[in-house]
C-alpha cells in the first residue's frame, strides 16, 4: 500500500509489480466498489505481464479503502444497499477532482524507479472506464493506451461528457461492452466521435455478459469473459507501450 501526494491529500493506492527492473506503467481504476482484494488480484495478474500497475483508491477524500464494509461477495441481494451507500461518493467525484487526481496519478508513476520512460496505459472498469478516458484525453503526451470495461458514464448529456473529448486523444482505444451496458444510439455516437478523432480504437461487445463481467467477488462474473478480457488489454498495452518481456511472478 502507498500514500500519493495529491492537490487534495493523500491518496492511498495498491502497487503490483515485477521483481527487479523497470517496467511501463499502467494506472488501473477500480469500478463504483473501490479497490479491494478483487482488484488487488487483478493487478498482480497484470503485473506478472510486465507492468507496474497502480490502483488509487477514487474515494480517498472520505477515508481509506474500503469506505464501507463490503461483503467478501457482492451478490445481488447486498449489491442496490452498497451501491446506495457508495453512489454519493462517485457523485461527488466530479471532473474536477478526476482531473487533479489524474495529473497526481500519472507524476507518481513517473516518478517510481520501478517505471520505464516513456508512456503508460490507463484503464478501468465500469466508472473507472470514464475516469480512463479522461486521463487520456487530458494527457494526450503521457497516455498511449486507454481501455474500459463494462463502462458507465462516457456518453452522457452533459458538456464535458467523455465521448464529446475523445478528439484530444492519441491513445489507441479498446472498449470491452456486457450486452446491457450503453443503447446501439450511445455506441453509435461513441463510435462516431472516434472515428472522427482518428484514433486506433475497437468497440466490442462481449457476448453472454451483464454489467460487472470482470469482477470475480459479483454474481456478474463470467470467467470466459474475464481472460477475453485479458487478451484484449495485454494486446493494447504490448502494442501501444512496447512491452515485449513479459513476466509472470509479480511482488507488490
Amino acid at each position: 500500500m502507498l500514500q500519493i501526494p495529491t492537490a487534495d491529500g493523500q491518496a492511498d493506492a495498491f502497487a503490483a509489480f515485477p521483481d527487479g527492473g523497470r517496467h511501463p506503467g499502467v494506472l488501473l481504476y477500480s469500478d463504483a466498489f473501490g479497490v479491494r482484494p478483487a482488484l488487488e488480484s487483478m493487478a498482480r495478474e497484470l503485473a506478472g505481464h510486465g507492468y507496474y500497475v497502480l490502483v488509487p483508491n477514487l474515494y480517498y477524500r472520505h477515508g481509506p479503502a474500503p469506505i464501507v464494509d463490503l461483503p467478501e461477495h457482492i451478490g445481488e441481494e447486498i449489491r442496490p444497499t452498497v451501491i446506495g451507500r457508495l453512489m454519493p461518493l462517485v457523485e461527488a467525484h466530479t471532473t474536477e477532482r478526476v482531473l487533479r487526481d489524474a495529473e497526481a496519478y500519472l507524476r507518481f508513476l513517473a516518478a517510481q524507479p520501478e517505471v520505464s520512460a516513456g508512456p503508460v496505459g490507463v484503464t478501468g472498469y465500469c466508472v473507472g472506464a470514464a475516469l480512463a478516458m479522461r486521463t487520456a484525453t487530458s494527457h494526450p503526451r503521457r497516455v498511449a493506451a486507454v481501455a474500459g470495461f463494462h463502462p458507465g458514464f462516457l456518453v452522457t448529456e452533459e458538456p464535458d461528457s467523455p465521448h464529446r473529448l475523445v478528439s484530444r486523444l492519441t491513445a489507441e482505444v479498446h472498449l470491452g461492452l456486457a450486452e446491457n451496458d450503453m443503447k446501439p444510439e450511445a455506441i453509435r455516437e461513441l463510435n462516431g466521435a472516434l472515428d472522427a478523432a482518428g484514433v486506433g480504437y475497437r468497440t466490442e461487445i462481449y457476448p453472454g455478459t451483464v454489467h460487472g463481467y470482470t469482477m470475480s467477488d459479483t454474481d456478474a462474473f463470467n470467467p470466459t469473459a474475464l481472460q477475453h478480457h485479458w487478451d484484449r488489454l495485454l494486446g493494447l498495452l504490448d502494442r501501444a507501450l512496447g512491452n515485449r518481456g513479459r513476466r509472470r511472478v509479480p511482488s507488490s
